[in-house]
C-alpha cells in the first residue's frame, strides 16, 4: 500500500459533483492530517446572520478595536465550537502551528487579543470544522471529489470569500470552467 500524503498546511478544494451539498465549492484549510485522521477549517463560506462582534458578545467580550468581520462556516462537525486561523505573529498557550504556514487557536484568549488590538495581523474566525477519521480522507482522495492546492496568505486572508474556490484552483493552474461534475472511465 502507498504511503499516505499528508496535507497539513494546504488547501483541500471540493470538485464539482462531490455529492455532498455541505461541501459544494468547499475550500478547507487543512490543519492536521496524519495516520490518526484529519481536521480542516472551511474558509469558503460565511456563517449566516453572525459577525465577529456578535460572536465576541456571546462570550461577554467587548468588541473593542476588532473589525466586525464575517464568521466562516468551518465545517459540519461541532458547529458551535469556534476556531481562529491566524498568522504566526501571534501565539497562545493552545495555538497549534500548522506546517510553518499559519496558527490555529480554539481558545478564548485569541478573541480577547483581537478585541484588544494585540492579536494577529491576519485572522479568520470560523464555527465548526471538517473532520475525517483514520484513513478516511486518504480513501476519499483516491476517488472523485477533492483536489489539493497550495495555500498562500492571499488565499487565506485577502481573496474575498466568494472568490476563494476559483482563485485557489487558478493558483494551482486549473481553470474551473473546464471542470466536469462527473468522472469517466478509460
Amino acid at each position: 500500500m502507498d504511503k499516505p500524503v499528508y496535507l497539513s498546511g494546504q488547501l483541500l478544494l471540493a470538485l464539482p459533483g462531490i455529492g455532498d451539498p455541505r461541501f459544494e465549492r468547499a475550500v478547507i484549510a487543512m490543519c492536521a492530517h496524519d495516520d490518526q485522521g484529519a481536521l480542516g477549517i472551511g474558509i469558503g463560506r460565511l456563517a449566516p446572520r453572525i459577525g465577529f462582534h456578535a460572536l465576541l458578545k456571546q462570550f461577554g467580550i467587548d468588541p473593542g478595536v476588532a473589525p466586525d468581520s464575517p464568521v466562516h462556516l468551518g465545517g459540519p462537525v461541532e458547529p458551535q465550537r469556534g476556531f481562529v486561523i491566524h498568522g504566526l505573529d501571534w501565539g497562545g498557550q493552545d495555538t497549534i502551528q500548522v506546517a510553518d504556514r499559519w496558527g490555529l487557536t480554539g481558545t478564548i484568549d485569541i478573541l480577547r487579543a483581537i478585541a484588544e488590538g494585540r492579536g494577529p495581523a491576519n485572522w479568520i474566525a470560523a464555527l465548526g470544522y471538517a473532520g475525517w477519521s483514520e484513513g478516511q480522507l486518504d480513501a476519499e482522495l483516491t476517488r472523485h471529489g477533492w483536489f489539493t492546492a497550495p495555500a498562500t496568505d492571499a488565499l487565506l486572508y485577502t481573496v474575498p470569500v466568494e472568490q476563494r474556490w476559483s482563485a485557489a484552483f487558478a493558483h494551482a493552474g486549473v481553470d474551473v470552467r473546464l471542470l466536469a461534475p462527473v468522472t469517466g472511465q478509460a
